[in-house]
């Protein structure tokens, strides 16, 4: 049974340096005269994909090929330009860690608002909440707000809520580098178990040896289009000879 498919799917977006023309020089760029259309560019181009329930797939490719954003387009985090994705199935995307927490209030209260976003109820998140904790080794700081927390602690965070639900499709970006080298080995224990489960998972990671024995297909994204979509060995080998020519 297919969990996740896209088809034809782009993604237009902003350039960098047009994300950081605020609104002030925007105004008075207006009034000069001197106004021009934001400069946008193809990050993903009619990217066809579907996965199927328990498959383990891996997204490799350059810094910019389009990674990320596909990973966020795919739980919904990004709009497409144009083309259809359809994901059946509750998704936990392991992308910024911390990312979605607010800062405002309690670290208990951010565990219970971010298991309610990923589909579960207050009381199965209430139930889950001292063994988050335990796993964040953050027990002591159950009351006090986020914002309190430092940036390690927030992805320590970030990761015991989102391992912790059992999700039909787990997202992972490049986070088996969360804390100290104790709490990494915690980190790979736990992504080890959901690999012996039947969780659906799409992983992007540089480590091309763990891809290769972990992941039952590869897709090589160039350039914001897919390269490559097949066998794990295959598809490196294309990843890599396209980056020696580079």
């Amino acid at each position: 049974m297919e969990l996740i498919r896209l088809d034809q799917v782009s993604l237009w977006r902003r350039t960098q340096e047009e994300f950081s023309y605020d609104l002030k020089r925007t105004v008075l760029s207006i009034f000069e005269g001197k106004y021009r259309q934001p400069i946008k560019k193809c990050v993903l181009e009619r990217v066809d994909l579907a996965v199927n329930a328990h498959e383990k797939i891996g997204i490799v490719g350059a810094n910019g090929s389009g990674k990320s954003t596909l990973l966020k387009v795919i739980c919904g985090i990004l709009l497409p330009t144009s083309g259809r994705v359809r994901v059946r199935g509750n998704v936990a995307p392991l992308l910024e860690l911390g990312a979605g927490f607010d800062p405002e209030i309690s670290v208990l209260d951010n565990i219970i608002l971010y298991g309610v976003l990923l589909g579960f109820s207050r009381r199965e998140m209430r139930r889950h909440a001292m063994k988050i904790l335990a796993f964040a080794e953050l027990e002591d700081c159950a009351l006090l707000p986020v914002k309190g927390l430092s940036s390690g602690m927030v992805a320590r965070l970030g990761f015991a809520v989102a391992t912790d639900v059992q999700p039909d499709i787990l997202i992972l970006d490049e986070v088996l580098s969360v804390g100290d080298e104790r709490f990494k080995q915690k980190c790979k224990q736990r992504i080890e178990s959901f690999w012996q489960s039947n969780t659906t998972i799409l992983v992007v990671s540089h480590d091309l040896e763990f891809m290769k024995q972990s992941c039952e297909r590869i897709l090589w994204l160039h350039k914001g289009r897919v390269g490559f979509l097949g066998e794990p060995e295959e598809a490196i080998a294309h990843y890599l000879e396209s980056s020696q020519m580079n």
